[in-house]
């Protein structure tokens, strides 16, 4: 029993990830199903196999138990993770199926929080899936140094906090252009190395705050780059070559090997050493990124040689 743990901050694009995955595994004739775990989700781009909110809704949590979104969230959290037999139904519902669980969007979540580690490890430890946890975080945070090493730290503190095997993607890379201009080349941001290269590029003169803690964010790269886990697979949902890539490298984490009625294109692809593809990497860079900051690119890796 194989699946997928879908997490990301709010925006990032987890329900549309979910909804593509799923389009894009029927098409290539996977038994897949999605379970939405986000009690505050009620408007889904995709059919629920189960639904946590016929369990529990956060909007009545919040009016119940007078909480905040925030702790409602943590609330309904909890509250599955002490009330399981609902989750283990679902699932036995699903069996036989590829499993997708579209969880919320808050970050502590994920990062410390103690009822979704929880809930994890009993689907992995007690019920013997095969769990690779999926996270999204959007390219246009690559647009700001400070976003993005941010980013990089909380990708991180998921990857200690959960305990599994981790996929990190850079959802929207195709609408990159529309929130600013790179510093680097798209290789730079999705293989996490040198980001001391981006330290004098946080903060300006229009923004004294963010200059003034440049050594914190020194501090913070020197964490990231020291533990050497973190690295991201830029993701369009739109093109079918890059779906490919994504499930390579997940179906690669969680071990999964694809049964005999899954297309012969899907087989190769995958037998194939998916992982860190710089064609992938480099077609994003020339589609989507223009000349000029693919200059930066070049001139970043001159400058790493010397």
């Amino acid at each position: 029993m194989f699946g997928q743990f879908v997490i990301g901050p709010p925006g990032s694009g987890k329900s549309t990830f979910c909804a593509a995955m799923k389009e894009f595994m029927t098409g290539i004739q996977r038994d897949v199903a999605v379970i939405n775990l986000d009690p505050a989700n009620d408007t889904t781009p995709y059919t629920c196999d189960a639904d946590i909110r016929d369990l529990i809704k956060l909007d009545e949590v919040m009016e119940d138990l007078e909480l905040g979104p925030n702790g409602g969230l943590v609330y309904c959290i909890e509250y599955l993770a002490k009330n399981t037999t609902w989750l283990k139904e679902a699932l036995n519902k699903c069996k036989g199926s590829y499993i997708i669980l579209d969880l919320p969007g808050q970050v502590e979540l994920f990062t410390q929080h103690k009822g979704c580690k929880d809930i994890v490890s009993t689907i992995i430890d007690d019920w013997n899936y095969r769990m690779v946890t999926v996270h999204l975080v959007d390219a246009h945070h690559c647009t700001d140094p400070s976003k993005y090493i941010s980013s990089v730290l909380m990708s991180l503190s998921c990857m200690l906090h959960l305990e599994t095997p981790h996929v990190n993607l850079l959802s929207k890379c195709d609408l990159i252009e529309k929130y600013g201009r790179l510093k680097f080349g798209l290789e730079f941001y999705t293989n996490v190395m040198d980001l001391k290269y981006l330290v004098p590029h946080i903060g300006d003169e229009k923004d004294p705050f963010l200059k003034k803690h440049r050594s914190l964010s020194e501090k913070i790269i020197d964490v990231v780059e020291g533990f050497g886990l973190v690295a991201f697979t830029p993701l369009s949902i739109l093109e079918k070559d890059s779906m490919k890539n994504a499930l390579a490298i997940i179906d690669k984490a969680n071990g999964y090997v694809p049964m005999p009625r899954e297309r012969n294109l899907v087989l190769n692809m995958i037998a194939r050493e998916p992982a860190w593809n710089s064609d992938t990497i480099q077609h994003f860079q020339e589609k989507y990124i223009n000349d000029e900051r693919a200059k930066n690119a070049a001139k970043f890796e001159n400058d790493n040689k010397t």
